[in-house]
This record gives structure tokens, C-alpha cells and sequence, in this order.
């Protein structure tokens, strides 16, 4: 599965739009839709808040990118980036005791020996998390640099580990 010379890629936007910056996974599928509309064998999934209902989308992929709102601590804006094992612990927060959580998904497919080959996860820490629609200044800031982030990361795999150099991520950004 990892030597196949342009896995198939699946990127799974997580997290609640109803809590600004919650919902930065799926503000950025959007641009993301845009810049990889002429890249074959890339499949973007708007998980919002689907729990369990991911697991299909998890299972079946050979490399996945997962993107949601990680707090850990640093500026606004700030972008995570997380691989495999590091994953489960910063996947998205729980609106509801009795909803299942990404967490839940990912370990689900661990233990049915299903996870994909390769796994990343790509967070923007909050700037806000108040109820509301649309993303704060910072948020809205990160959606250019995640987007850029992610199609490298498709790239870098379909190059073998050897893509483009790493850009300039700007000021707040530095967290990858």
C-alpha cells in the first residue's frame, strides 16, 4: 500500500461551524475543493461533527489528512501538524457526552486493523470558540496556509517523501 506511486489520498475536514474557529476543518475544504480540482485520486469528506459515520471513509483510506481545530497552547492561528500514533490525542472536542468523536473513529478502525498506511493530522489553533458563525480574524488568517499545507503534503507523498521545499508559512505559523 505505502509504495504505490500516487496513493490514493482521502482529506477529512472535522469540527463544528456553529463555534467559530470549532469549524475550521470545514472552512478550508472549500479552497482546498479549488486548488486540488485537477489532482486525481484526492477524496475531500466534510465530516463536520459525523462521529462513527467516518469510520467508512477511514477504513478505505490509503493516506489521510485529517483537519480540525487542536488547542495546544500556542498563538492563534498557530498550525499543528500531527502523524500517526500523536493523532488521537488532539482530535476534535466533544459538543455533546453523547456523541462519539473522531477519537472514537480512529481507534474503532485501530482495532478492526483498518487504519489507513499513512495518517496527518493538520490543526489551527483557535482563536475563538464562542457560539457563533465564521471564523475569528486569526481563523480566518490560517485557511490560505492550511490549505498550502495539505497540498504539499499530497504532494510530498506522491513524490516519495521528497517534495517541494517548505513555504513560508508566516507569522503564526511556525507550529509545523
Amino acid at each position: 500500500m505505502g509504495s504505490n506511486v500516487n496513493p490514493a489520498v482521502t482529506v477529512i475536514g472535522i469540527g463544528n461551524t456553529l463555534y467559530t474557529d470549532e469549524g475550521i476543518g470545514i472552512h478550508v475544504l472549500p479552497l482546498l475543493r479549488g486548488a486540488l480540482a485537477e489532482t486525481e485520486g484526492v477524496e475531500i469528506v466534510e465530516g463536520s461533527t459525523d462521529g462513527i459515520r467516518l469510520l467508512g471513509p477511514v477504513e478505505e483510506a490509503e493516506c489521510l489528512i485529517i483537519l480540525d481545530a487542536v488547542n495546544g497552547g500556542q498563538p492563534p492561528g498557530s498550525l499543528y501538524e500531527l502523524r500517526d500514533e500523536a493523532i488521537p490525542a488532539y482530535c476534535g472536542a466533544k459538543m455533546s457526552v453523547h456523541q462519539l468523536g473522531f477519537q472514537e473513529v480512529l481507534f474503532a478502525a485501530r482495532i478492526r486493523d483498518r487504519l489507513p498506511s499513512r495518517m496527518v493530522l493538520f490543526g489551527v489553533q483557535p482563536g475563538s470558540l464562542e457560539f457563533g458563525i465564521g471564523l475569528s480574524p486569526a481563523g480566518e488568517a490560517a485557511l490560505v496556509p492550511l490549505m498550502e499545507r495539505v497540498c504539499r503534503q499530497i504532494s510530498d507523498w506522491r513524490c516519495g517523501g521528497h517534495g517541494p521545499q517548505a513555504i513560508h508559512e508566516g507569522a503564526g505559523h511556525g507550529a509545523l
